[in-house]
């Protein structure tokens, strides 16, 4: 049986307004990565601007390396973008016999160079701000009165920050590969079923918060997370000052990415965590066993510059997200997606 948590845990803003495909075409799903720094212009690496139409990352990778005549490790890029979509977003390759003013205009199958930069360093995973989504959501909409109060209301308040179900693979085959001892994972699988795991314990710390209403309010023994960034903080008390910043979204409770180690956090909060990891003991054991260690995690997810345009058949958003969060935080809070099946790879 599939976890509730990793695929369907309670929503926090009211029933979905209708029901919606978001999968009919490539272009109904857009999305561009924002680097949030500008190329050094000068270095022994190109970074190249890609927009790919259902095409999976991990290929262009390889295809960009063939045509730098270089290794497919060389070939960096900040995160896995989903195949059914068009995507814009950054790739880098050792600078070659291919000068990069030779690099924008170069296709393949799915994909085409629109800009190339030179650069001193290989693109690192996680090495960007956030990404623009532009998501055409095919459906009968709802009543206009409705979706902009839902609307109004997930930019004041923001969306549980949920991995989304792409993390647990298709059908959740991600989950199922967990093998009793961590040295039996296959270099191939290994990150994937990890994330998995990972991902799944953090779910389901977030869907208990969520059902309790406490997942975007500071508890005493939180560790404050501020937006957008991976620095957390003791709060031992959630003073004014402290609500009002959260009110404002610049600071998130959050929730442990489970490894070695206890978690930081203190009094029910930690007891809340063990209790529902507890839930989980083949999944922890796993990471802990692999040498995993206790990070955090925001429990909310600030929704950027969304907007909605309702058509004859269908709703057009737009929004801005932070690096590592899922647009299916944010689709769920508004529809029950009937033919979602994301594939980041």
């Amino acid at each position: 049986m599939r976890p509730e948590a990793a695929f369907d845990p309670p929503r926090a803003h009211g029933e979905p307004l209708a029901r919606v495909s978001v999968r009919t075409e490539p272009e109904d799903f857009h999305v561009e990565e924002s680097l949030g720094f500008a190329p050094d212009g000068a270095g022994a690496h190109v970074l190249l601007q890609v927009r790919k139409r259902d095409a999976n990352t991990a290929w262009v990778a390889r295809e960009l390396a063939r045509l730098a005549g270089c290794r497919p490790g060389d070939v960096g890029y900040a995160g896995l973008k989903d195949r059914r979509a068009v995507a814009v977003q950054w790739f880098s390759v050792p600078r070659g016999p291919r000068p990069s003013g030779q690099w924008p205009g170069v296709s393949g199958e799915g994909f085409e160079v629109l800009a190339a930069h030179e650069h001193a360093r290989k693109l690192p995973r996680g090495a960007l701000e956030g990404n623009r989504f532009r998501i055409r959501a095919r459906g009968a909409p709802p009543p206009p009165e409705l979706l902009e109060a839902r609307i109004a209301l997930i930019g004041a308040r923001g969306v549980p920050n949920y991995f989304g179900p792409q993390r647990f693979g298709r059908g959740g085959g991600n989950l199922e590969r967990v093998p009793p001892d961590a040295r039996s994972l296959r270099p191939a699988e290994r990150g994937f079923v990890l994330s998995a795991a990972r991902s799944l314990v953090f779910n389901a710390v977030l869907a208990e918060r969520v059902r309790t209403a406490r997942w975007a309010q500071l508890q005493s023994g939180d560790r404050a997370m501020l937006d957008g960034r991976g620095s957390h903080f003791a709060v031992e008390v959630p003073d004014a000052a402290l609500r009002e910043r959260a009110e404002r979204l610049e600071i998130h409770p959050s929730g442990p990415l489970w490894g070695r180690g206890e978690p930081e956090c203190q009094g029910e909060v930690r007891a809340l965590e063990a209790r529902v990891a507890g839930q989980y003991p083949q999944w922890c054991a796993l990471l802990e066993a692999a040498g995993m260690r206790q990070e955090r995690r925001s429990l909310r997810l600030a929704v950027r510059e969304l907007s909605a345009h309702i058509e004859a058949d269908s709703v057009v958003l737009q929004f801005r997200l932070a690096r590592g969060a899922f647009a299916t935080a944010v689709l769920r809070e508004l529809f029950a997606l009937g033919d979602y099946e994301e594939s980041s790879t």
